[in-house]
């Protein structure tokens, strides 16, 4: 089943939203643990995480509407 593409950039948006939220969740859990063996590895994994963000090389799409002209 093929998007239609208006709903494209809405997905990556969304996508890269739900990464790094998961990202600075493992953050904040690293933070608050006193194991250090545990907070490192919450830590690799967000740094992971981090990296599919920002291999991810398409454009971030624009939250306005397609037929909505840009203000000069």
């Amino acid at each position: 089943m093929q998007l239609p593409p208006r709903m494209k950039g809405s997905i990556t948006l969304l996508g890269r939203l739900y990464f790094a939220r998961q990202a600075r969740t493992l953050l904040q859990f690293a933070k608050s643990t006193s194991n250090p063996e545990l907070a490192a590895s919450l830590v690799e994994r967000a740094a992971m995480l981090k990296a599919q963000i920002d291999a991810d090389k398409r454009p971030s799409p624009s939250l306005q509407a397609p037929d909505v002209e840009p203000e000069s």
